[in-house]
C-alpha cells in the first residue's frame, strides 16, 4: 500500500480513512424539506424515539412545520408515542405521512403493517430500501425540519440515511448508564466519516428530582456528558430526568402534551444548523 495522501477521490485503495460516498436520493417532486436532522444512539433503549418525537414536538409549538421519518424499521416506535394507530395511504405513485393531532407529520412502517405488533424479519439491503423509500416516495409537504429516528448502532441502515438523505446535523442520545465516552466517540467518528456536524448530546434518564424537596439523585451515577462534549468539540449538551408521569404520556400517545423546559436549548441549535 502506498503512503496515504488522504485525497480519496483519486485514490482506489479501500482503507479505513476512505470517506463514504454520498449519493443523495431525490425528494418527491410534490415534496419540500427544508432541514433534515438525525437522532443516533451508540445502542438500543436508550430514548432515541422519546428525544426525537420531542424535539418534534417543541418546534411545532414554535409554529413550524415538523416530520418524523421512522428510519428505525424493525423497532419503530414513533406512532405509538403520538397515538396513531390509523394506517397511511397513498397512490400508485406516492405515500402519504399520518399526521397527528399539532400537525406533524409522520411516516414508520408500523402504518403500513397489517398489525402493529408483526415482526419485521427483514435483511439489511431490504430494510435500507424501505428507508430510501421513505425519502422518495413520501410527499412530505413545506416541511421546515424533519427528524430521522434512526436505528441503533452505526450499521447498515443508519449508513444507507447518511449516504441518500441530506442530513443537515445529528443528534446523540445516551444514557448514564452506557459507556459513554465510547457509544459517544463511535457517533462522532461516523458523523465525522459523513462530513455531518453533531450538534448536540441528550442525556436520557439522568436523573431523578424529588417532587417534595426538588433534590436531583443521579441514580445512576452522574456522568462527565459535558467533558465528553468539549472534547469532541460538540456545542450543546441536555438532561433528561426520570419522570414516571413523563413516561406515562409516552406510553399512553400523548407526547405532545409534556411539559418540560429539557430540550429547549437543544431545538434553538437545530434551528441554527
Amino acid at each position: 500500500m502506498s503512503e496515504c495522501s488522504h485525497d480519496c477521490s483519486s485514490c482506489s485503495e479501500n482503507c479505513s480513512e476512505r470517506k463514504a460516498e454520498i449519493q443523495h436520493e431525490k425528494l418527491n417532486e410534490l415534496s419540500s424539506v427544508k432541514k433534515v436532522i438525525g437522532v443516533v444512539s451508540g445502542k438500543g433503549g436508550v430514548g432515541k424515539s422519546l428525544v426525537t418525537s420531542m424535539l418534534a414536538v417543541i418546534l411545532r409549538r414554535r409554529g413550524l412545520r415538523t416530520a418524523v421519518l421512522d428510519a428505525d424499521v424493525t423497532g419503530p416506535s414513533i406512532p405509538k408515542a403520538f397515538g396513531i394507530h390509523e394506517k397511511a395511504t397513498g397512490t400508485d405513485s406516492a405515500l402519504f405521512p399520518a399526521t397527528t393531532k399539532t400537525g406533524i407529520d409522520i411516516m414508520s412502517l408500523n402504518l403500513l403493517l397489517e398489525n402493529e405488533t408483526d415482526p419485521v424479519v427483514w435483511r439489511g439491503p431490504v430494510i435500507a430500501g424501505v428507508v430510501k423509500q421513505f425519502w422518495t416516495d413520501v410527499i412530505w409537504k413545506d416541511i421546515d425540519y424533519m427528524f430521522v429516528d434512526m436505528p441503533p448502532g452505526t450499521g447498515d441502515v443508519p449508513l444507507t440515511v447518511f449516504q441518500s438523505i441530506p442530513v443537515d446535523g445529528i443528534i446523540i442520545v445516551t444514557s448514564p448508564q452506557d459507556l459513554v465516552s465510547m457509544i459517544v466517540t463511535k457517533a462522532v467518528n461516523m458523523a465525522k466519516l459523513m462530513n455531518i456536524p453533531v450538534l448536540g448530546i441528550v442525556e436520557n434518564m439522568s436523573y431523578f428530582e424529588c417532587p417534595s424537596c426538588k433534590e436531583k439523585h443521579y441514580i445512576f451515577g452522574k456522568s462527565h456528558l459535558e467533558k465528553i462534549a468539549e472534547k469532541e468539540n460538540i456545542p450543546e449538551v441536555a438532561r433528561i430526568p426520570i419522570n414516571p408521569d413523563f413516561a406515562s404520556q409516552v406510553d399512553s400517545g400523548l407526547i405532545e402534551l409534556f411539559e418540560g423546559d429539557w430540550l429547549e436549548k437543544m431545538a434553538d441549535a437545530v434551528e441554527k444548523a
